[in-house]
């Protein structure tokens, strides 16, 4: 089994939910970033989730693109998300995934970047932007080296979709909880909840919902029907307001709703 699937399982065994944290690489430096992260995992994550900045984010909201924009002036280059990782890796023990959009990973070459994140300690990629059946190549990369990749359903996937996702995702599926960008929103779509539905009809085993969780409350009522609750803008408005003290104060409060009512832990 994956090390992200283990780790959501292992949260299901203590009664929780699996609380999966966002945050983007170089923001503010390299090394924030870094102690952030360790930050995020030491206070309540069970997943790390981390977005090498890219020039074209196109699924981000504005506080992300703001910090990956930030990251990319600072001089981040590709090869620091391995530096990252592996210091991360070092120092917490919570499985980390890369969120990175494709075009990065097919120039820095797939086995090449397959080989030095595994080797870095990293658990997988998330890949927002390419489809299962474009992407072969990942597919072979990640079944040579273990890791997990992790397809994107949205509420639009047809079934015929559902079930090519589903069979292609390890560690979990990302469920995307309403169309758009990413960043906070008051009410989360109740397409949520039907898509994460239509996945279990077709055999998905762990979906974690993404894009509009901001606070304890919002964690929680995703956990009531998905397995995990994703959440990236909120964390990082903390630790761009707050430092690492305001972020870890805002991870901690995060966690606090991934605690499961007796009748569906």
């Amino acid at each position: 089994m994956s090390r992200v699937a283990s780790a959501i399982d292992a949260a299901r065994s203590q009664g929780r939910g699996a609380f999966v944290g966002y945050l983007p690489l170089g923001f503010p430096d390299l090394q924030t970033s870094i102690d952030a992260a360790v930050a995020v995992a030491e206070n309540g994550a069970d997943v790390l989730e981390l977005g090498p900045p890219y020039s074209d984010p196109v699924m981000d909201g504005t506080v992300i693109q703001e910090a990956t924009q930030a990251a990319l002036a600072g001089g981040f280059r590709l090869r620091d998300t391995f530096t990252a990782v592996r210091e991360i890796t070092r120092r917490v023990d919570v499985p980390v995934l890369v969120m990175t959009y494709w075009n990065p990973v097919l120039q820095y070459g797939v086995d090449r970047y397959a080989d030095d994140l595994l080797a870095a300690g990293g658990a997988g990629l998330i890949t927002p932007d390419i489809t299962p059946e474009a992407a072969p190549e990942w597919i072979a990369a990640s079944e040579r080296t273990g890791l997990d990749r992790v397809f994107l359903a949205a509420p639009t996937s047809t079934d015929e979709r559902l079930d090519l996702i589903v069979e292609s995702s390890t560690g979990f599926v990302y469920t995307v909880s309403t169309m758009g960008i990413t960043g906070e929103r008051a009410q989360l779509d109740a397409a949520a909840r039907t898509l994460v539905e239509r996945l279990r009809a077709h055999g998905c085993e762990r979906a974690c919902v993404g894009i509009g969780i901001s606070n304890a409350a919002q964690v929680a009522g995703v956990l009531d029907y998905a397995d995990g609750a994703i959440v990236g803008t909120a964390l990082v408005r903390a630790l761009r307001d707050g430092g690492l003290d305001g972020l870890a104060e805002t991870a901690r409060k995060l966690a606090s709703g991934t605690v499961l009512a007796p009748d569906a832990a």
